[in-house]
């Protein structure tokens, strides 16, 4: 038996009795059958299946590389456009007189540590480091690899895939649903986010798949920063204990290794998806950002602090004048050599990232939106966009800045370059500190990385229930929160064993597209929406 959760012009169908008391069916059951079956066909012959989805992907970056390119400097064009026309900028998330629930120090905390807290850590270092030795300005001749004429483009780059494009794919989302959920009341699903442009249709078996294609995208992309994570939780335990068995002989972290993270993680994340928003992730936020300025903090002290502030400089200048030209440049001429390795660069590089962060939206996006209500679209534009993009640069250039001034400086010769991308931090620690005050800190960073990815893993758990319930935030029945915990374990499992983080890419590049569609139109409808009402 059903009942229609109505609110204006969207009726989502959720049933009263039985094992989806309080869900939408369809939308509930539909991704757990798509999973399992993923979860079999990939169990069942992992090797094959990795190099399937290896070719998927290759097939849809030259196919779709183009696209992504496009539709991300679209919803930072539509993003920022929105926040600077006075009549769209002091618009309300929510109703008109509503005060922010959270305050600022809880409200950044939140959305930087659901966002993006794992990617800093495992990208604080290795980001710049990569950039650093190959980059497309090296490819074109334009600077030298691992030489000092070409660290300010290693971040311009670096920049480039943690600036104010991927904050924009969080903000399409986040400014669509706070405005429409609650300052028109309709339920807070990515559904909601085309009704401007669709009407009643989403009520029907169109925004059952809108919803759906907001799961698989969730699930895929919060498996691979979850992937990351526990490379890199494993690479700190091995840091910490130097127990063999948790890396191999090239300094990867095993898939045992591995496993044993994954099983931690995901069983401290459902203990605080249970504990609800206020409680279990609103405290490992706060968690979160203390540690994050300690860590940044030790690096400002002790790190090559005047090395790093030159680059943080430099680094704004340089991507801001580069940006239009780095967001809509497509290299797609594999003829020549350097046109092939441009092309490879982009596709490994950009495309990549632009299909993570497509994938992390639906999840990040409606989460950022539930703890903004009562926020101007303005005061949202500055806060999850322009102060993380800022937040980001300082981790890449006092963390990474002294990475490569160890590489420059000829101390590190080649240890933190040549370091598998978990371990790139550590090393950068072990060298600039004594052994037992490098396992200290170790232990810091691993704490860290733990609570981020617990706020992360609960707090997706949440809006998955979130999204299958038609919009109701209550929903975190022990069962269901359960159950969504096993299949992404398991999908993660079975992906790392498959191919290992390769697997995981493939598998969230091809996912993301269907939702980078949805997210296109969601930016023309809430561009209708709020311009249209403002008038």
């Amino acid at each position: 038996m059903g009942q229609s959760n109505s609110n204006q012009s969207v009726s989502i169908n959720i049933q009263q009795s039985g094992f989806y008391q309080g869900f939408n069916r369809i939308v509930a059951a539909v991704p757990k059958v798509v999973i399992i079956a993923l979860i079999l066909w990939v169990g069942l012959s992992p090797e094959r299946a990795g190099e399937q989805l290896l070719v998927m992907q290759n097939w849809s970056i030259s196919s779709f590389g183009g696209w992504y390119i496009y539709v991300t400097a679209f919803f930072t064009l539509a993003c920022l456009l929105l926040a600077l026309w006075p009549r769209t900028g002091t618009v309300v998330l929510g109703k008109q007189d509503e005060q922010p629930e959270f305050s600022l120090f809880t409200w950044l905390s939140m959305m930087f540590g659901a966002g993006i807290g794992i990617g800093m850590l495992t990208y604080s270092t290795a980001e710049p480091i990569f950039h650093f030795a190959t980059n497309p300005d090296t490819i074109q001749g334009l600077s030298t690899g691992l030489n000092e004429d070409n660290v300010r483009n290693a971040y311009k780059w670096a920049l480039l895939h943690y600036g104010l494009t991927p904050w924009a794919c969080y903000g399409v989302v986040g400014i669509s649903l706070g405005y429409l959920s609650y300052g028109r009341g309709l339920p807070l699903t990515i559904r909601s986010g085309l009704q401007p442009l669709f009407g009643r249709a989403m009520s029907g078996w169109l925004g059952h798949l809108v919803d759906i294609a907001a799961i698989l995208a969730t699930l895929i992309g919060l498996g691979v920063t979850i992937g990351y994570g526990v490379s890199q939780f494993a690479s700190g335990i091995f840091n910490i204990s130097a127990m063999q068995w948790i890396v191999d002989e090239a300094g990867k972290p095993t898939l045992a290794a591995q496993i044993m993270g994954l099983v931690i993680i995901v069983s401290a994340s459902c203990l605080s998806a249970l504990s609800g928003l206020q409680r279990g992730i609103k405290w490992l936020s706060n968690i979160n950002m203390g540690l994050s300025m300690f860590l940044v903090l030790f690096f400002v002290l002790f790190g090559a602090t005047l090395f790093a502030a030159k680059s943080f400089v430099y680094a704004i200048w340089d991507y801001l004048i580069a940006l239009p030209a780095m967001s809509t440049t497509v290299w797609n001429n594999p003829d020549t050599e350097v046109g092939a390795a441009l092309q490879s660069w982009q596709g490994a590089w950009n495309i990549f990232y632009w299909a993570w962060w497509i994938a992390f939206a639906p999840f990040v996006g409606l989460f950022l939106a539930r703890v903004s209500r009562g926020r101007t679209v303005r005061e949202y534009v500055m806060g999850a966009m322009i102060i993380p993009s800022l937040i980001c640069l300082t981790w890449f250039t006092f963390i990474g800045a002294t990475a490569i001034d160890l590489e420059l400086s000829g101390i590190a010769q080649g240890a933190i370059v040549n370091a598998d991308i978990s371990a790139q931090l550590f090393q950068t620690i072990n060298l600039i500190l004594s052994p037992e005050l490098a396992i200290a800190l170790s232990v810091v960073v691993v704490t860290l990385l733990l609570t981020f990815l617990v706020t992360s893993a609960d707090s997706g758990i949440l809006i998955i229930n979130t999204l299958a319930s038609g919009g109701d935030q209550s929903q975190k029945k022990a069962t269901h929160v359960i159950i969504w915990g096993l299949i992404f374990a398991v999908l993660v499992a079975v992906l790392l064993a498959a191919g290992g983080m390769d697997a995981l890419r493939s598998a969230m590049i091809i996912g993301a597209l269907p939702f980078s569609l949805v997210m296109a139109l969601m930016t023309i409808s809430m561009v209708k929406a709020l311009v249209f009402d403002q008038k």
